[in-house]
């Protein structure tokens, strides 16, 4: 037998805290790693910009002041310079890359100064010499742009980027105790949040406790089912009308029992003393004649009437437990016909009627089974009008089904005992004379009809009662 894994059952609110919590950290550390790269790339590029101002005011002097001059200026800066001429010579003034690396120089002017300071080369006079094509070059530590000019001369810069690294490890410091109280501010957050949005399941969890304890009528009631809570809510009040309407049906269910129990036993005592009772005068008494004979008919009487109801309890207990049929190709019509000119042998002076069309009416079924179903409705039909009144059966054809009815003369029965009466051991007159059923008749008949696909129902009749049989045609 296949069975169901475990449910997982860890606290689901420490679990949402947990997973909310770690998806704010995994996104602070996204937000951290973003800034950084995109800070460290813009403070890279305002330095690369700085160089390419420098190395467009360089050009527009380079012919008008002498290029050691020059050079000297825009080392003024911090810059490490380097200019080629075109015929060869080579000026480097400034700081040299490797002291860059340890940092830029300090003062006024350093490589933070602006295109206004006072130590950048300002023209003196026009010129028609610019930069023709760049390169920008270097590592973490330094940034070297390379202009090659239009007079064929080559101006090299090289400015200190250590700056960057300690301005990323500045705001790095920044974001990591920001990320902190971010954390601690989202954790104790999403514990209120959390722990508002599941007080539903809390309860949940009281009204169940409160129905085990014996409350069954409580019930949760939500406000809304499209909603998760709402459709775990809705489905535990159908569950527990479920649980209580069968929990009510079994407690229906043992009181039938109950009953029938009980009056099985006292249709049983009734014939079991009168046989004691003719048995003890039979042994005791010394009797010859007509009264011993009296007496060993009552005996027989009483003990047939006996085994019928022991018969009945035995087909109703089968009747529960679901028949095995026998089922077989029959004509419904030859099998109605039959039970009919069986009755009087029981009832010689019931009047009995059949009304039948002339083709046959093929059902697939348990002969014997509708047989006895016939007998109980005319046994039946015989208790109502006193064995001497008249019965009709009739057989019909309707759609997919063939129905047979039987319809008494008889008292008729009340429209509100009309499903009554298909219970166990329920007649409708008080008197329990030995003639008399036992009320296990109609019960067995429905339950034989059912178990066709069929049905046995008591109908509106213009006399008398009417039961009709409805059963399934052959296909």
């Amino acid at each position: 037998m296949s069975t169901s894994p475990p449910l997982k059952s860890g606290s689901l609110r420490r679990r949402t805290i947990v997973a909310v919590v770690a998806l704010v950290a995994l996104l602070l550390v996204v937000l951290a790693v973003v800034v950084d790269v995109a800070l460290g790339a813009r403070l890279r590029g305002q330095i690369e910009e700085r160089l390419r101002d420098r190395a467009a005011a360089a050009a527009s002097l380079v012919g008008t002041v002498d290029d050691a001059d020059l050079a000297e200026r825009l080392s003024y800066q911090g810059l490490a310079v380097r200019i080629d001429s075109a015929g060869g010579d080579s000026v480097v003034a400034g700081p040299s890359p490797d002291q860059l690396r340890d940092g830029p120089p300090g003062g006024p002017g350093g490589p933070g100064a602006g295109p206004a300071d006072r130590s950048t080369p300002q023209p003196t006079a026009s010129s028609d010499v610019s930069v023709v094509a760049s390169e920008v070059a270097g590592d973490d530590d330094l940034v070297t742009l390379r202009s090659t000019l239009s007079d064929g001369s080559t101006l090299t810069l090289t400015a200190s980027a250590a700056g960057i690294g300690d301005t990323l490890a500045q705001v790095r410091w920044i974001m990591a105790v920001s990320s902190v109280g971010v954390l601690v501010l989202a954790a104790g957050a999403v514990t209120l949040v959390v722990r508002r949005s599941l007080r539903p399941l809390d309860q949940v969890s009281q009204v169940a406790r409160a129905i085990g304890s014996g409350e069954r009528e409580r019930r949760l009631h939500p406000t809304r089912s499209d909603t998760e809570i709402g459709r775990v809510a809705t489905a535990l009040d159908d569950m527990l009308d479920d649980v209580v309407g069968a929990e009510q049906a079994a407690l229906d269910a043992e009181q039938r029992l109950r009953a029938f129990l009980s009056d099985a036993a006292h249709e049983l005592r009734t014939p079991v003393a009168g046989i004691r009772a003719a048995a003890d005068t039979l042994v005791r008494a010394d009797l010859d004649g007509p009264e011993r004979e009296v007496l060993a008919a009552h005996v027989a009487r009483e003990a047939a009437r006996a085994s019928r109801l022991v018969d009945d309890l035995l087909t109703m207990a089968r009747v529960d437990r679901g028949l095995e049929l026998s089922c077989s190709d029959l004509d419904l019509r030859a099998l109605v016909e039959a039970e009919v000119e069986r009755a009087p042998l029981v009832h010689p002076s019931l009047r009995l009627e059949v009304r039948a069309p002339d083709a046959a009416v093929p059902v697939h079924a348990d002969a014997d089974r509708l047989a006895q179903v016939l007998s109980n409705l005319l046994e039946n039909a015989a208790r109502a009008t006193g064995g001497t009144g008249t019965v009709i059966v009739a057989l019909a054809v309707h759609g997919a089904a063939a129905v047979v009815s039987v319809t008494d003369d008889g008292p008729g029965v009340p429209a509100a005992d009309r499903e009554r009466i298909f219970e166990r051991l329920v007649r409708l007159d008080t008197a329990r004379a030995a003639s008399g059923g036992v009320g296990l008749g109609l019960p067995i008949a429905r339950g034989i009809a059912r178990a066709h696909g069929g049905d046995v129902r008591c109908v509106d009749s213009e006399r008398g009662a009417r039961f009709e049989v409805t059963l399934p045609l052959a296909s």
